[in-house]
């Protein structure tokens, strides 16, 4: 069984500092200025570990896979030369090199802008896996977590999973940072699958329930104390909340409202903790990524660990209108932090507001 495996650095670097991507290397380097830390090796090191430990991987050198590969006891067989800043010619290059050496999956470890690049490399010559690693990810090709990805590799490694066409998406990144969502299908990529473990391609909203999503509105209105910090997470169905308190919400932020008042708009991590280091009372407001059931973990990385934990988690409020719960697989909610205690301290059932007086209990898987 022989794995290759493709880490972006680069990928994911804009969550928790508010850019929203990292696309380009401009916005990679601002990334890095306001101290954004590289994640991605890491979560592919947790889904390598996850891998039977007969598998051969094949790796490029230095933090676009050997690395990972080593920090998950691999001891990988190195292909290319090692890269200084990558780039997307580097990840086809060297994905393009793993297939001609001979390879039974491709595991790669980034957002939608390296899940294309892959597809410009192999399309469909092998199977291909995304381990989760970037600020959006609206593809298909994803598994629901880092470990997830590494379960269904070895599944399919052993045969007990199939293969099928999967949709790569992905977003223009500078109209996204000015609030406009515009998902394009660029082609198909051939991935392992088991329903419950991959994440879906996202679904967007469509026309809203204006009527629903008033109810939502009112109903957290009336439930939230008016001197507690609320941090407002990104999406229509939150958006409806700020509007019921008075604020213009960034429809792709996190923003900070108290008595409302906007105390901070698109806020970062780092200015997030900062409003909470005064020891205030707050209050997340979080709604799920439709068709894929993500609160935390998809878009919204500026809640970070840190913040989730200085909140409290009984202080988070997911808010969702029937629809959109009837549109995930089991009504089932996600999160993917980027730590394993913490997911697992989230797990279970949590309430989910629907309108005023109405709640529905979904398990957190």
């Amino acid at each position: 069984m022989r794995v290759g495996i493709l880490v972006n650095p680069l990928a994911g670097l804009g969550g928790r500092v508010g850019l929203k991507g990292t696309d380009t290397a401009e916005i990679a380097a601002r990334s890095l200025a306001l101290g954004a830390i590289p994640m991605a090796g890491a979560r592919m090191a947790l889904a390598l570990r996850a891998l039977p430990r007969e598998v051969t991987v094949l790796a490029p050198a230095g933090a676009m896979g050997e690395a990972a590969a080593r920090a998950a006891g691999f001891s990988p067989r190195v292909v290319g030369e090692p890269a200084g800043v990558t780039t997307a010619d580097d990840t086809v290059r060297l994905a393009r090199a793993m297939v001609r050496q001979g390879i039974d999956l491709l595991l790669f470890a980034g957002g939608d802008g390296t899940a294309r690049d892959v597809l410009v490399a192999i399309e469909r010559e092998v199977p291909v896996l995304g381990v989760p690693a970037g600020v959006k990810m609206h593809s298909a090709v994803f598994g629901a977590t880092p470990r997830a990805a590494g379960d269904l590799a070895g599944r399919f490694l052993h045969g007990r999973a199939a293969t099928v066409a999967v949709e790569v998406m992905d977003i223009d990144e500078a109209a996204y940072r000015v609030g406009s969502v515009s998902a394009r299908l660029y082609g198909y990529l051939l991935a392992p699958y088991a329903e419950d473990v991959v994440q879906g391609v996202k679904i967007g909203g469509g026309r809203s329930d204006c009527l629903a999503l008033a109810s939502i509105a009112e109903a957290i209105a009336q439930a939230v104390e008016p001197d507690r910090l609320l941090l407002l997470g990104p999406g229509t169905t939150v958006r409806a909340v700020a509007e019921r308190l008075g604020v213009v919400k960034t429809l792709l932020g996190v923003d900070l409202v108290r008595h409302g008042a906007m105390v901070a708009a698109d806020a970062n991590e780092q200015a997030i903790l900062r409003a909470l280091s005064d020891g205030a009372s707050a209050t997340v407001v979080v709604s799920p990524i439709g068709g894929q059931g993500f609160i935390l973990g998809r878009g919204n990385q500026q809640m970070s660990p840190d913040v989730i934990r200085r909140v409290g988690l009984g202080n988070i409020v997911v808010t969702a209108t029937e629809a959109k719960l009837a549109a995930l697989h089991n009504q089932t909610l996600r999160v993917d932090t980027g730590e394993a205690d913490l997911d697992h301290a989230l797990a279970g059932y949590r309430r989910v507001i629907t309108g005023v007086g109405i709640v529905a209990v979904c398990r957190v898987a």
